[in-house]
């Protein structure tokens, strides 16, 4: 599939999915309603085929479907900027709370499972991988600018950054014996960025004209997830999946902020997990996810290099970035069939702090601080062909002090919480 096609093909999500934040760094607790009521502990269970994104082998336990949704997305977010005594050469962020507008977001997704036979399935999944969103109403950098500046490098308002992250995948799962199931599946990903007021910067970059205010600038890419499904007995399975590194393309327009003269690939991710029925009502699962996202340069490089005029910070491939670590996470998912045509779930997630203190002054564009995630849902049977599945999710605020040596004896905090509410539909064939 060549680029104008596939990126095409992803518009129509792109439409709604725009300034789409993910709960764990830039990657979602969950993919589908089911999943996400779950917490996303879902590797190890034959749910429903969205499920797969966690696991793609489970998806030749499925009957032949289609599945569609959308999710309603809130995140509040900003920064606080405290009024401490500030001297040169420091520079400062003006003293006050900022708060981060666009607030609520649709998020479309479908998939789409097809029996071959008894012992293997084709599948196709579409979705939000994951993103990040801040639009402040001030020019956050205008004391950044050097004395006497041009307008070139004078911080302009809206300041922030709108990245989202798309994916189609295509799985192909078999059953191997023994109760061991193994698929492949390979991912087309599209990314989108636009990024404003951050022209102050322009003078300790690799190439000044390619750092902001350049619009919207799209990166395309992929890689694949591999999974394995082992129903062990009647009562547990065990699972394990690995997304590989997406190989993105760089964003030739923000060349001059990322690392890597805009590169900007997405992490890899594995995923492990068990679910046992405790009786034929009550069934527990655990999860654990392990993100890199050490190692993508425009995510893991440092937040806190010294700024100098003249001095390239920007767009190298040790320069500035986010100052990310990598995450662990931790999943626990409840399923309790109440009757033969009603389920109810419930989970909890906890993962790492991603954002390290002395890290957050460049974070105010990307504050990914949640940590916790508490979920709930049902589905709904309606009739042999039909499913209605709803999840909610909350994850409480959290935040993170810091300072920076760019701004001197300057303290402040970053903060983000979230609520997520999403709908879905299953139309078995």
């Amino acid at each position: 599939m060549n680029k104008t096609i596939f990126r095409t093909a992803l518009l129509a999500g792109a439409v709604f999915s725009s300034g789409t934040w993910a709960t764990n760094g830039y990657f979602s607790h969950g993919y589908g309603p089911v999943s996400k009521s779950m917490a996303g502990a879902c590797v190890a269970m034959v749910e429903n085929a969205m499920c797969g994104v966690h696991n793609p082998a489970s998806l030749v336990h499925l009957d032949s479907r289609w599945e569609i949704g959308a999710a309603l997305f809130s995140p509040d977010r900003g920064f606080h900027a405290n009024n401490d005594f500030q001297t040169p050469p420091y520079a400062s962020v003006p003293p006050g709370k900022y708060e981060s507008q666009n607030k609520l977001f649709l998020i479309p997704f479908f998939a789409y499972n097809r029996k071959l036979d008894e012992d293997s399935s084709v599948s196709v999944l579409f979705g939000g991988q994951g993103g990040m969103n801040t639009e402040y109403d001030a020019p956050v950098w205008r004391n950044f600018t050097p004395p006497g500046a041009p307008a070139f490098f004078q911080a302009t308002a809206p300041t922030g950054v709108n990245l989202m992250q798309m994916y189609l995948g295509g799985s192909y799962a078999r059953k191997v014996g023994g109760g061991h199931a193994l698929s492949i599946m390979p991912i087309l990903a599209a990314q989108m960025i636009k990024v404003e007021g951050l022209e102050p910067f322009r003078g300790v970059s690799i190439a000044p004209d390619s750092v902001t205010n350049n619009g919207d600038d799209w990166s395309f890419g992929g890689g694949a997830r591999f999974g394995w499904l082992w129903q062990a007995t009647d009562k547990l399975n065990l699972g394990a999946s690995y997304q590989t590194r997406l190989w993105m393309t760089d964003f030739d327009e923000y060349e001059g902020l990322f690392a890597e003269g805009g590169g900007f690939d997405i992490a890899p991710v594995l995923d492990l997990g068990l679910a046992y029925d405790f009786t034929p009502a009550w069934t527990v699962s655990l999860a654990y996810q392990y993100i890199w996202y050490e190692d993508i340069n425009a995510l893991s490089n440092p937040a806190d290099l010294i700024m100098m005029p003249g001095v390239p910070v920007l767009g190298t491939d040790d320069g500035l970035g986010f100052g990310w670590k990598n995450q662990n996470i931790y999943k626990i998912g409840l399923r309790w069939k109440y009757s033969p045509d009603l389920t109810f779930r419930a989970g909890y997630s906890h993962g790492d702090q991603v954002v390290p203190d002395s890290q957050a002054l460049f974070n105010v564009l990307a504050p990914a601080v949640v940590q916790d995630h508490y979920t709930f849902g049902f589905s709904k049977i309606f009739s042999s062909n039909n499913e209605f599945h709803m999840s909610f999710m909350y994850a409480p605020e959290e935040t993170v002090n810091g300072t920076n040596p760019n701004t001197g004896p300057q303290t402040g905090d970053i903060y983000m919480s979230q609520w997520d509410i999403e709908l879905g539909w299953v139309f078995k064939m």
